[in-house]
């Protein structure tokens, strides 16, 4: 595989492209639902500003780590695969080697920040270091992965909560399940894509397990569960009328991708996917956190 030589601005732009930089919507915003819920509760002085640097940082770090190392390890799949085979590792763009220490930079990076943290994110951060990247490994064994991805980035709103009290709580803990059941179900819609190719090189994927119209099923009944979370939470931490709005778009966004998506017709799969998940959880978040503000002054 031979090397393109390219510019620094254009060997930044293809790490970006490379950790889908992009995809951040997915979880971050319910990073910061978390990190909201935490400061405030919380009575004693804290630097909030410091923070939500601390944390954004954390998210950055791991998700690099991650996606990077997702990369690496699947590229001799993603040079078989036309769908994958433009991407910087397989083209290349970024030689394998060079993805690998970019993530090892990225664990480190993330395990230091961790420790000006608080201990308990110190310590909890080899635990997600450990979920995060063992996703990578899943597809060669069960067709599960999509519950291991969803489990990775279900810990953002915890990880939050947790970088802010040094503690759990029952209500942050709700969004994460509402997003580990969310993003499972839309990685099952994006495996649709693959499900042929899956097959021909004995990976393992729901998809390729229970073939397109029972995937969607399963996909139908997590992003059920992502709602009756949504309702739970809600219900649970007493929110305003405001947050109820920002659930009934969620669910709505939920619904409209299973309406795009059929047996018959995967050509929606990418606005499904990216489009309208990106929208539903930017637009959920930002109302969550506007409602928890406007309890706050009432």
């Amino acid at each position: 595989m031979n090397t393109v030589s390219i510019s620094p601005i254009a060997k930044v732009k293809s790490y970006l492209s490379l950790i889908k930089f992009s995809h951040t919507v997915f979880a971050l915003p319910f990073a910061i639902i978390g990190f909201v819920l935490a400061i405030t509760t919380v009575t004693e002085p804290y630097n909030k500003l410091a923070g939500f640097g601390k944390m954004l940082l954390c998210m950055v770090f791991a998700r690099s780590a991650a996606m990077a190392f997702n990369r690496y390890l699947d590229r001799r799949f993603d040079a078989l695969n036309p769908r994958t085979a433009v991407r910087e590792i397989p083209a290349g763009v970024i030689k394998p080697n060079h993805a690998l220490a970019f993530t090892i930079l990225n664990c480190v990076l993330f395990v230091a920040t961790t420790w000006f943290i608080n201990e308990a994110c110190f310590y909890l951060s080899f635990v997600a270091l450990f979920v995060i990247l063992f996703y990578s490994y899943t597809k060669r064994f069960t067709a599960l992965c999509h519950l291991v991805l969803g489990v990775g980035l279900s810990l953002s709103p915890i990880g939050a909560y947790l970088s802010v009290t040094g503690k759990f709580d029952l209500l942050p803990i709700l969004f994460s399940f509402m997003v580990f059941t969310w993003v499972s179900g839309f990685d099952i819609i994006y495996a649709l894509q693959d499900e042929s190719f899956d097959r021909s090189q004995k990976l393992h994927s729901i998809p390729a397990a229970l073939g397109v119209r029972n995937a969607l099923i399963v996909s139908t009944l997590l992003h059920v569960v992502s709602a009756c979370f949504v309702w739970y939470a809600g219900v649970y931490g007493h929110f305003n009328f405001v947050y109820w709005i920002g659930a009934a778009f969620y669910i709505g966004a939920l619904t409209y991708q299973h309406l795009l998506v059929k047996p018959t017709d995967l050509s929606k799969i990418n606005i499904a996917f990216g489009n309208t998940n990106g929208i539903a959880s930017v637009v959920f978040s930002a109302i969550t956190i506007l409602s928890i503000y406007i309890g706050k002054m009432l």
